[in-house]
């Protein structure tokens, strides 16, 4: 299929643009980033920079694409003012289904956020009802990044409802590369009293993008939302006892899989893209959080 990426330069972006040329679909690769002028390294998708707050912009690339991944957002809403992180990641999604629908896409891919329940970035205390968290966990966001992803994934319903475009939005959690794993988990390893706000989930890019390819190719109708986390939790914890240590009884506890479960289930994305995650913190870093050699 040909498959637009946005986003294609951010960590999400660049491994999905790989895993689908692996795959065998025909790539467009979009950012806000420059072009390079030089000529193409071998393999390289075709690239065409687009600012997709701008209509006209996004109406441009989208057409002529069977699936568009949407990956392009500000990740996170505490670097940039309010204002630009809600307008950016919602704008930004709203023209993309808005020419998708106009141009016959036949599947928007939604790169959502394990935030929209409220977790990561609220302005005061917020703990999940239950865990493991799934998909039918209440919505409470709080912050312009959750509250944009939330919008963003009721943008998919109306499309499907106004069109025969099928959509699936995804919900990562907190997204590591081998360049990261130390920085940003290494510390959960080395004192294992600090909390998560995720209560220790995790996703390797390459799995995202893995369910990202899977997501590309299924024919699933509507739309469908899917949590993206690894199995297993940051450090192995028995999870019911970590739980147990930092909550008591303020998180209701249902039933695990495995001793070291993450605090959130994908069990519906392998259930129903058939998503099998192989990667894990173990690959990259000791018991300790210090890096492998």
């Amino acid at each position: 299929m040909k498959v637009l990426v946005t986003g294609a330069h951010g960590k999400v972006g660049r491994a999905t643009v790989t895993a689908l040329q692996e795959a065998g679909h025909d790539v467009t690769a979009t950012d806000v980033a420059r072009p390079v002028f030089d000529t193409p390294e071998p393999g390289a998708p075709r690239y065409q920079q687009a600012d997709l707050t701008d209509a006209g912009q996004v109406y441009g690339i989208v057409r002529g694409h069977d699936v568009v991944v949407h990956c392009a957002a500000i990740p996170e809403p505490t670097q940039n003012p309010p204002e630009v992180v809600f307008g950016n990641n919602l704008m930004s999604l709203f023209h993309v289904i808005e020419a998708s629908v106009r141009f016959g896409v036949t599947r928007v891919v939604n790169l959502s956020s394990e935030t929209v329940p409220g977790f990561f970035f609220p302005e005061r205390d917020f703990l999940p009802t239950y865990v493991p968290v799934d998909e039918e966990h209440p919505i409470a966001p709080q912050d312009p990044y959750a509250l944009a992803k939330h919008f963003g994934e009721q943008l998919c319903d109306a499309a499907v409802r106004r069109s025969d475009m099928r959509c699936t939005s995804i919900r990562p959690s907190w997204v590591q590369t081998a360049d990261n794993y130390a920085r940003n988990l290494g510390p959960l390893l080395a004192d294992r009293s600090l909390l998560s706000a995720s209560l220790w989930a995790y996703i390797d890019a390459l799995d995202l993008a893995d369910a990202l390819v899977l997501a590309v190719e299924s024919d699933l109708p509507g739309h469908e939302v899917f949590y993206i986390a690894s199995p297993d939790n940051v450090g192995g914890r028995d999870f019911a006892a970590a739980v147990h240590e930092h909550y008591g009884d303020a998180i209701e506890l249902r039933e695990v899989d495995r001793v070291d479960a993450s605090g959130i289930t994908s069990a519906k994305a392998q259930r129903m893209l058939g998503w099998t995650p192989t990667r894990s913190w173990r690959d990259h870093l000791t018991p300790e959080g210090r890096p492998l050699a």
